[in-house]
């Protein structure tokens, strides 16, 4: 499995994993990360298992297909953010606590249910 930058022509898939994700993401700012390199997948066998979609440092979504999740392709994705900056920053709820909580995130509780997590 590799990550790299998503191409526009892959919108429609990276769309389905994040609406299977049930994340909010909208096609045209999708497509404009597309342009700028700031929407990842990763990839198998020429198969998208997973999308990452960022601003600068901040990850506004990550979503991997429900079939391979538990596999390191979220942490895969997000690593390959920390790549290109010096630190990363998500806005998150409870249920993906976890997740961030394993990748190494200080997480603070911003109420409401909604924490933000950074990593360094």
């Amino acid at each position: 499995m590799r990550v790299r930058p998503a191409t526009v022509d892959e919108l429609p898939t990276v769309m389905t994993i994040l609406d299977g994700a049930m994340l909010e993401a909208d096609a045209t700012t999708v497509r404009e990360k597309c342009d700028t390199r700031e929407a990842l997948v990763a990839v198998d066998d020429g198969r998208i298992l997973g999308a990452l979609i960022r601003s600068g440092q901040k990850i506004d979504a990550v979503a991997v297909r429900r079939a391979r999740r538990g596999q390191g392709i979220g942490r895969s994705l997000v690593d390959a953010v920390g790549e290109d900056v010096d630190h990363i920053e998500a806005a998150f709820d409870e249920k993906n606590r976890p997740f961030y909580a394993k990748l190494g995130f200080e997480i603070e509780e911003l109420g409401g249910g909604r924490f933000r997590g950074v990593k360094r």
